[in-house]
């Protein structure tokens, strides 16, 4: 990229179990120049994974010392008051600027609020679960969380699903290479708009399928996966 390019971020959203760390593993390994940004989390590590590439491990009073410097693009806890913090340093994004590269980041809802309103500009993508039964299977096949936890889980999707229309982009992860292709092609698509006219034809294709998931023409395909969690669409909500 060119020593003029403005760092574009990326905000990838989703249900736990939905795949997107599979997505985010696939886009990565494809489109270039494109930093992924670790978040720091103070739960405990869980089966194969290792400090600093799932997560930053960090003790309770490491996070909350970095939330006194301010060093936080955004933190919450999840689940309750309580609950274990998760929270995107700052760093990754000045690095990002200094190589010239974008950002992607993988967050939750509610950090992805406190992103775009820092950052009105960032790109955010919603990825959902074809439906609540698929999302179940997927999470019990992982054999990783009893019933309770996964109870917890889809209740937190439900949570999480009201927020998609809040997203520029909604992604159905229903068949894993079409999905990969969908995730590339929004991300290439607005690296390469011109506010001054039409994409190049080397593009064309790259924006025809970013398109097709921009929310405003997703919102009907979303629908049924709305209501098998038993959510209302937002006109339909009082």
């Amino acid at each position: 990229m060119s020593p003029s390019h403005n760092t574009i971020v990326y905000i990838i959203s989703a249900p736990s179990g939905s795949g997107k760390s599979t997505l985010v593993n696939k886009l990565l390994a494809v489109v270039p120049d494109l930093d992924f940004s670790i978040s720091y989390t103070t739960r405990a590590q869980r089966g194969l994974e290792k400090n600093g590439k799932e997560y930053h491990f960090i003790l309770r009073s490491e996070f909350e010392q970095m939330i006194a410097a301010d060093e936080f693009l955004e933190y919450a806890r999840v689940f309750t008051s309580d609950g274990d913090y998760y929270g995107t340093a700052k760093r990754y994004l000045r690095e990002a600027q200094e190589k010239s590269h974008d950002l992607l980041l993988d967050i939750d809802v509610q950090g992805a609020k406190q992103i775009k309103q820092k950052l009105p500009s960032a790109v955010s993508i919603f990825v959902l679960p074809p439906d609540r039964r698929t999302l179940e299977l997927r999470l019990r096949s992982r054999g990783e969380d009893s019933d309770a936890v996964i109870q917890r889980r889809l209740d937190a999707a439900k949570r999480e699903i009201e927020n998609y229309d809040r997203y520029d982009y909604i992604l159905i992860n229903d068949r894993l290479e079409e999905s990969c292709e969908k995730l590339c092609s929004i991300v290439l698509a607005e690296r390469h708009r011109s506010p001054g006219g039409p994409p190049s034809e080397d593009f064309r294709k790259y924006f025809s399928v970013a398109d097709s998931c921009r929310l405003n023409i997703a919102r009907e395909k979303v629908q049924p996966i709305l209501a098998s969690f038993g959510v209302l669409a937002p006109s339909a909500r009082s």
